[in-house]
């Protein structure tokens, strides 16, 4: 589930988190970085809890339509397929899903005001009147679903709500959305598509931890290579987030023998962009740019593949 960028994001914050507690060393890094990793997931599964809270209110809305003393045509012949779906009765029957709620408490962490205050809100869109008056296809489900999604993470109430829960909220939110996309489209057994985002381990372990036990344990030997392309700046003074970016840049450059060093370096300069300053990027792309030719010709840089120097 998690990118390789995503990756790097979670190493950069630990990193920095490192550079303003001179007490928190290695060890307490790797533990930080491995809770970070295990956050995503459970966001996944909390995200995709509360989704079916928020559906299952639908039951609610047909047991009071049934007692409205003038019922409307829409009202008698209303049915909660919102919950009652395929799609949803899928993903909430699903055996490991079901193990994970329990174990993360999700029950006590979803409120039933946080659900109804959702599903109340979405039942004045457009797309679900429509759905409501509709046949009931499973195109229809799939659409309806979507929309909902579309509408929680647009709500600033249900993002306040998993902020609230998940601090990493902001930064996952896209990757969280992408996952639940692709979870509510598949027709794949939900058994199957749980395990499939599930963290992968090769990213997980041998890039992004390797990537941050490498940067911190060569903190002296990446300023001695990076002081004298700074000319006249002094690096005590420089953004500390850039200073991060560039020393997890040049550990990516001389350490991982896969990863093509164009794609390193549009990496680093497109996570300025979202996490320093206006100026970062052209400074992190013109150092990095800098340090790459002086580490090639040097001959320190041994890529694995046609094309990864490029």
């Amino acid at each position: 589930m998690l990118s390789r960028r995503g990756i790097r994001i979670k190493v950069m914050k630990i990193l920095y988190a490192v550079s303003r507690d001179e007490t928190l060393n290695l060890r307490a890094a790797k533990r930080a970085y491995d809770t970070s990793i295990t956050d995503t997931f459970d966001l996944l599964l909390h995200c995709l809890y509360a989704f079916i809270k928020i559906s299952r209110v639908s039951t609610e809305d047909a047991e009071k339509r049934k007692t409205k003393y003038i019922p409307t045509e829409i009202d008698k012949n209303f049915k909660p397929t919102l919950y009652e779906n395929p799609i949803i009765q899928g993903i909430e029957n699903a055996h490991f899903f079901k193990n994970k709620i329990d174990k993360l408490n999700l029950p006590s962490k979803i409120t039933s005001d946080f659900s109804k205050n959702i599903y109340y809100e979405f039942l004045k869109e457009e797309s679900y009147v429509s759905y409501i008056k509709a046949e009931k296809t499973n195109e229809a489900h799939l659409n309806i679903l979507l929309d909902l999604f579309r509408f929680c993470r647009k709500s600033e109430f249900f993002n306040d709500v998993m902020e609230e829960h998940y601090i990493s909220w902001i930064d996952d939110k896209s990757v969280v959305v992408g996952a639940i996309k692709k979870i509510v489209k598949s027709d794949t057994n939900q058994e199957d598509l749980f395990q499939a985002h599930l963290p992968d381990d090769e990213i997980v372990e041998d890039f992004g931890k390797q990537l941050l036990e490498f940067t911190f344990e060569e903190e002296d030997e990446l300023l001695d290579i990076i002081k004298p392309s700074l000319e006249n700046w002094d690096h005590e003074r420089l953004a500390i987030i850039d200073m991060i970016l560039i020393k997890m840049a040049l550990i990516e450059i001389l350490n991982f023998e896969t990863v093509p060093v164009k794609v390193t370096l549009n990496e680093y300069v497109e996570i300025s962009k979202m996490y320093s300053t206006p100026k970062s990027k052209e400074f992190i792309n013109g150092v990095l740019d800098k340090l790459l030719k002086q580490l090639q010709n040097e001959g320190k840089i041994n890529k694995v593949g046609r094309g990864l120097l490029e």
